[in-house]
């Protein structure tokens, strides 16, 4: 074999061998490109999913907020009503709206926004003077008036706070958006704040009355 045939051999060989070992390079790369794709749309997915799962247990906790506190208003609603009627009532009833509201409370302070928080939080306190309402409604010395404070109280200030807290987690959810809502928002917990006061006084001074009797 002359040089120039062996010259002309080797360079055959080599470059056959380095379009083995490019091609092969290239596909390495590839490889990996394809691996870190894959591995980023998976990383998005598992986002994406913990997201949607966050935001269900959100609307499952905020649903049931709501539920609990519209039936604890209810059933405190119809315990005075019951008791105007001169019905016997069921105090269980009362009792336990009044504890599954608490639950629902309890773990909603440790998720709802500060915004939110300050309308559920009016509300529980709210719903507490009702309770006392309908607690302290056999001992009043004036049951007409009684019955028409409690019946204001929950058909009037109460069916309000828990409309308030219902737009109020619409509106956290993006469900609901009213530009003027924050606006409207101070001025319903104002007015559910001086209300319940103004409440508590009345039931403060009748406890007093009552003691001294």
């Amino acid at each position: 074999m002359d040089v120039t045939t062996l010259a002309v051999a080797l360079i055959s060989v080599g470059g056959t061998l380095g379009g083995t070992l490019g091609g092969a390079v290239l596909s390495q790369r590839a490889s990996r490109a394809q691996a870190a794709e894959q591995n980023q749309r998976a990383d998005l997915e598992r986002a994406e999913l913990r997201a949607d799962q966050a935001l269900q247990a959100k609307r499952d906790l905020y649903a049931l907020l709501n539920t609990t506190a519209r039936a604890y208003r209810i059933a405190a609603r119809d315990a005075v009503r019951a008791a105007e009627r001169g019905e016997s009532s069921e105090p269980a009833v009362l009792d336990a709206a009044k504890d599954a509201w608490a639950d629902q409370y309890a773990q909603a302070q440790m998720a709802l926004p500060k915004d939110v928080l300050e309308v559920a939080s009016a509300l529980n306190r709210g719903l507490g003077v009702g309770y006392s309402v309908v607690k302290q409604l056999p001992h009043s010395p004036d049951p007409n008036a009684a019955y028409a404070r409690a019946r204001t109280w929950f058909s009037g200030s109460m069916s309000d706070g828990v409309y308030l807290l219902r737009v109020a987690l619409r509106h956290d959810l993006g469900v609901e958006v009213d530009a003027n809502f924050g606006q409207a928002r101070t001025q319903m917990l104002a007015t559910l704040d001086s209300s319940r006061k103004h409440l508590e006084r009345l039931l403060a001074a009748e406890r007093e009355a009552l003691e001294v009797d």
